[in-house]
């Protein structure tokens, strides 16, 4: 498993939540949402810099993208992929088999 960050993604993520060299974003699921890989739950994030158990991360430009071992079912054998979609001025999740 594998997550994917776009340019625009990270850029947004810099810019709109100020994250700074040394900052970790945590994908964990949520309840009461939908995805394509779970019904019933969507993804959420949180700046969290304290991880206790990354099992798949991405390091870019000294910032962190991590999912913990305890949320990994969520991600049901499938890669995360992080886009921003500037009309909308909101992130996009996509998935793909891993």
């Amino acid at each position: 498993m594998e997550i994917v960050i776009s340019n625009k993604a990270l850029n947004w993520y810099k810019d709109d939540v100020g994250l700074k060299k040394g900052d970790k974003v945590k994908f964990y699921p949520q309840i009461y949402g939908k995805s394509p890989v779970q019904e019933s739950y969507a993804i959420g994030f949180s700046i969290d810099n304290d991880p206790i158990d990354m099992v798949v991360k991405t390091e870019i430009e000294g910032l962190m993208f991590y999912i913990d071992r305890t949320d990994l079912w969520f991600f049901n054998g499938h890669n995360l992929h992080v886009d921003y979609n500037g009309e909308k001025d909101e992130l996009e999740f996509s998935y793909t088999q891993a």
